[in-house]
């Protein structure tokens, strides 16, 4: 990731921040087509969760079409979702479809008329705020099977995703409201 993708992305970060602490909504549109352009891979596959209020559930901000669907238990044990959470820690699993996990989600069609697709290769990282995870970023690469997904994902994107994580986690704290 160039650095001034970052730099343009930390700057929007801390602009939609300051919306968001003076009770506005924030809008995640601008920051999934900048993080989907870098990792090269479709917008609907950028996931981003914020922590319920209650702390007891992540749910969906983006993709959109996911928000009413559902929410992950943070307890679960299926979830990559919220072991990141739990952990505090990133991850890339680039054979992730033989992995057990709840695809209950993937089963969702992003757009009308057009089924689900499989996650094949994924990244997931936690969003930090005050040393307390609000949240977790996840980039995949969803197709029928893993050479279809294209690219096995690298330790160096693992790090670019952290370090988008880290710019964004201000605006994904508990209880923002946001929307794409």
């Amino acid at each position: 990731m160039s650095g001034e993708f970052i730099n343009e992305l930390k700057k929007w970060a801390a602009e939609l921040a300051r919306h968001s602490a003076e009770g506005n909504d924030v809008g995640l549109k601008r920051a999934v087509d900048l993080i989907s352009r870098n990792f090269n891979v479709r917008p609907h596959e950028v996931a981003i969760f914020a922590l319920t209020p209650d702390d007891r559930f992540l749910q969906f901000l983006v993709p959109e079409r996911l928000r009413g669907v559902g929410q992950i238990p943070t307890t679960s044990t299926h979830s990559l979702a919220a072991r990141t959470m739990r952990e505090n820690r990133a991850e890339v699993i680039n054979h992730f479809s033989v992995i057990p996990h709840s695809s209950v989600f993937e089963a969702v069609p992003i757009s009308d008329g057009q089924p689900g697709e499989a996650i094949q290769k994924i990244m997931s990282a936690p969003l930090v705020f005050e040393r307390k995870v609000v949240g977790v970023i996840q980039i995949s690469r969803k197709a029928n099977s893993a050479p279809e997904a294209g690219p096995d994902f690298k330790h160096q994107q693992l790090r670019e995703l952290k370090a988008i994580a880290e710019a964004l986690a201000p605006c994904i704290r508990a209880g923002a409201k946001t929307h794409v």
